[in-house]
Order: structure tokens, then C-alpha cells, then sequence
């Protein structure tokens, strides 16, 4: 039975100190959340390992998780990056190509203040995408740890479930191709903006050769889910939430239980 456990995608944007910020872990929190997965001897798997799982290509003898970050912050690698290395966690950060292409024709040295989700919006507004999203030059550092893959969340952040063929086609291809250009590796995987897609969508990204797709849907996967429909899990601000519901998600029948009582 071992391999039928089901496997929760936590999802993530800012790890910072903007308490506030409805998208925004503190560092703190998100140091003790790390630890507990290291500590409990929980296995952090990348996405082709998550798609091994869900194609029943993976045992696993062990909990595991996924850890997901969107849109590509510059705090992911000021507060989040030193975090990972320390308690040996993989992680997926899905970048918005535009962001990362405007940061790094700008790439100063990095801020020691990092602003709130509204203020970083309107920075990426006014072209400063370099005071909050990731350059290029950061991401291969990630990258070249060994422990941080990066995948598509689109050119420009767009509500995918709005949008023409051909415009689908620029989003989700021309992402791809970037960062497969950039990163001198495959790109095929990617996350929708705002959890925005439909059949035309999903379509398009077939086309384009993605092999699966993450949404914002609440839930958490298992052998046998969809590739094209992967349920994500979005954390809070609290180590004490985050244990109980790391219990909760990797236990077939309380997972079941508890998202049934849940559906949003």
C-alpha cells in the first residue's frame, strides 16, 4: 500500500517579513516548516519524481511532498534559498519570463529592503522588476545547487482562461523556450496565473508539449491523478497549521475525510 499515499503540492509565493501580505510566509514560519519536513524524514520530491509517482513509476516508502513557489520574488532567494540548502530541500519556482528578462537588464546589487505584495506590483508596474523579482543570474545560482528547478508561469502573469489561441501559444511557448534557452535544460512543466485556465488552455499547453500543469485547485495528489490538473495546497503563515496538516495530507483516509469536509 505503501505507494498509494497521497502526496501534498505545497504552494508558496513570498517568503519575507510583510506579515501582512495574504501571499507572504515569514521566514520564520517558513524555517519552521522546513525543518519539520527535514526533522519527520519527509522526502521533498522534484517534478519528474512528483509525475514518476502520479504515472505509478515511483514507489515511495516514505512521506513526501512537493514545495512549489510562484512568480519568481527575489525574496524566494534572499529568504527561502539559504533555507532550503540548510535542511536539503528540493523545490520548483514557476517564473513570469517577462519579470526575469526586466530584472536582469537591471540586475544592481541586491536590496536589503524587500516591499510588500501590493508594493512589489506596482515596482513591476513602473519597470523595477529588478527591486523584486529574480534576474537570471540568481536563478542559475539556484539552479546550480542542484536543489531548485525552474519551470513556466507564463511571459507576462496572464489570466490564461481569457485569452485567444494565439495567445495562449505566446504565453505558454515563448516562457517555455526562454527558460529551456537560459537554463540549458527542459522546460515541461508549468503553473497556471491566478489558478486561470480552461479546455483551450489546457489544449494549448498540450500542444505546446508541457507534460503537466499545476493549478490552484485545493486537494492533494495521488497515483493516478491528472498530470494536466495538479491539486496544490496553499500554506499559511504558521509552523503549528503546517504540522497538523502535513499529518493530515499524507494519510489516505484523514486526507480523504478532511478534504471532503473542506471542498472549497
Amino acid at each position: 500500500m505503501s505507494s498509494m499515499k497521497p502526496l501534498p503540492v505545497l504552494m508558496y509565493h513570498h517568503i519575507n517579513h510583510h506579515k501582512s501580505d495574504m501571499v507572504t510566509i515569514t521566514p520564520e514560519a517558513f524555517e519552521g516548516q522546513m525543518e519539520y519536513l527535514y526533522r519527520a524524514g519527509y522526502r521533498t520530491l522534484k517534478i519528474a519524481e512528483l509525475i514518476a509517482y502520479i504515472n505509478n513509476g515511483l514507489t515511495l516508502t516514505r512521506k513526501a511532498v512537493v514545495v512549489t513557489f510562484d512568480d519568481g520574488w527575489l525574496d524566494n532567494y534572499m529568504y527561502a534559498f539559504p533555507i532550503l540548502k540548510k535542511y536539503k530541500i528540493n523545490a520548483t519556482v514557476f517564473l513570469i519570463t517577462n519579470r526575469v528578462e526586466n530584472a536582469s537588464k537591471n540586475a544592481a546589487k541586491i536590496p536589503s529592503l524587500i516591499p510588500t505584495h501590493e508594493e512589489s506590483k506596482l515596482l513591476i508596474e513602473k519597470g523595477e522588476a529588478h527591486k523584486v523579482a529574480l534576474n537570471w543570474k540568481l536563478i542559475k545560482e539556484m539552479s546550480d545547487s542542484g536543489m531548485i528547478e525552474f519551470y513556466s508561469h507564463t511571459k507576462s502573469h496572464a489570466k490564461c482562461n481569457s485569452l485567444t489561441e494565439k495567445e495562449l501559444m505566446e504565453e505558454l511557448k515563448e516562457s517555455r523556450e526562454i527558460i529551456e534557452k537560459r537554463l540549458g535544460s527542459p522546460c515541461p512543466y508549468f503553473c497556471w496565473p491566478y489558478g486561470k485556465y480552461n479546455d483551450l488552455a489546457v489544449n494549448v499547453a498540450k500542444k505546446t508539449e508541457y507534460k503537466a500543469l499545476f493549478t490552484t485547485n485545493h486537494g492533494v495528489v495521488e497515483t493516478g491523478s491528472d498530470p494536466f490538473a495538479i491539486n496544490r495546497i496553499i500554506v499559511k503563515d504558521s509552523i503549528v497549521w503546517f504540522k497538523k496538516r502535513m499529518v493530515v495530507y499524507t494519510n489516505t483516509i484523514l486526507s480523504k475525510l478532511y478534504l471532503k469536509i473542506k471542498k472549497k
